[in-house]
């Protein structure tokens, strides 16, 4: 179905609010209604289903009635759950379940929050530009927030998923590896293919590196880049620096979204050299459009060993910072 949308007497500036910065709140309805938007001053091209059709002029008119001022993340994301679910033919996107936590539709089953930390953290990655997620192993830090960018790419919220983390570990550095470059650097990157091929499966996973869908690199590898339209994930970011952290923050660019997960009690940076992740929460709280979520011990769903495990060592440190 085709069909025409104008505004008669049209404000300009409504209209710049409504589509956003080069087009990217038109780009976000497009993959959540599974339709074709094309703007020719204030009329508008929709093609697509015909249910998706008629929720795109709906969610048009009234994001235009909001457009007064610059449409924020939180109400263009909102507006979208309300207008998108159950469009025939378009990727499902996240919706809220009876008690309105968020509910993410991946290829094996519903994903949601198992706590309260979790659903926050949902919740915060779909409301915020930017968020962190800070906490013990085993919190579903890493694999919540690659499962919101598989999501995003998957209703074309996003054009690519960025995943990055640091190439430092304890006891090993990469010279003393086997191999080229990207084969000393794709042990740490380990656990993000872990994600991708749980949530996507190896042949999409594949298919996406191929298309340039997907791009996973070492943190050293983001200076002097700007990344639109992509969903950027640092994981490790404990092991960056102050100077690496600040770098990564300014690659953010138009229509992206950015998560940065870490553990702050396993930082195997050199002695004398300060956490860009520790620094980054210090500074960066209170900030608008910054989303921080603090995991606990309570919030592992891994074995019950591990939650024992993080609470002794948790239990130890108070004790040590005690004496």
């Amino acid at each position: 179905m085709i069909r025409r949308h104008a505004f008669d007497n049209a404000d300009n500036r409504r209209l710049a609010h409504l589509c956003g910065p080069l087009d990217t709140h038109l780009r976000s309805i497009e993959g959540a209604l599974g339709v074709t938007l094309v703007r020719r001053d204030a009329s508008f091209r929709i093609e697509g289903p015909r249910d998706g059709v008629e929720r795109a002029v709906r969610l048009l008119d009234a994001l235009y009635t909001s457009a007064a001022h610059p449409i924020g993340e939180r109400t263009l994301q909102l507006a979208l759950l309300k207008y998108a679910a159950t469009v025939p033919g378009a990727p499902q996107a996240p919706t809220a379940d009876g008690h309105g936590d968020l509910v993410l539709h991946t290829r094996h089953a519903e994903l949601r929050g198992r706590t309260p930390n979790q659903m926050q953290y949902l919740q915060q990655i779909l409301a915020h530009d930017i968020s962190l997620g800070i906490g013990p192993a085993g919190t579903g830090k890493t694999y919540l927030a690659v499962a919101c960018a598989v999501d995003a790419l998957e209703r074309h919220g996003v054009q690519r998923i960025v995943l990055t983390r640091p190439a430092v570990e304890a006891g090993e550095r990469l010279g003393f590896l086997p191999g080229d470059l990207a084969q000393k650097v794709d042990p740490y990157l380990r656990p993000l293919y872990d994600a991708l091929y749980d949530l996507m499966g190896f042949d999409r996973v594949a298919k996406a590196f191929d298309k340039g869908q997907i791009e996973v690199a070492p943190l050293a590898f983001m200076r002097g880049r700007t990344l639109n339209h992509a969903f950027v994930i640092l994981d490790e970011a404990q092991n960056s620096t102050r100077e690496q952290m600040k770098m990564f923050l300014t690659r953010i660019g138009f229509g992206s979204k950015c998560v940065i997960t870490g553990d702050v009690s396993q930082i195997d940076l050199p002695k004398g050299v300060a956490s860009g992740l520790v620094d980054a929460h210090r500074v960066l709280r209170g900030v608008e459009g910054i989303a921080v979520t603090e995991f606990t011990a309570a919030d592992v769903v891994r074995h019950p060993l591990v939650a024992r495990i993080v609470e002794a060592y948790e239990r130890h440190r108070s004790g040590d910072d005690e004496r």
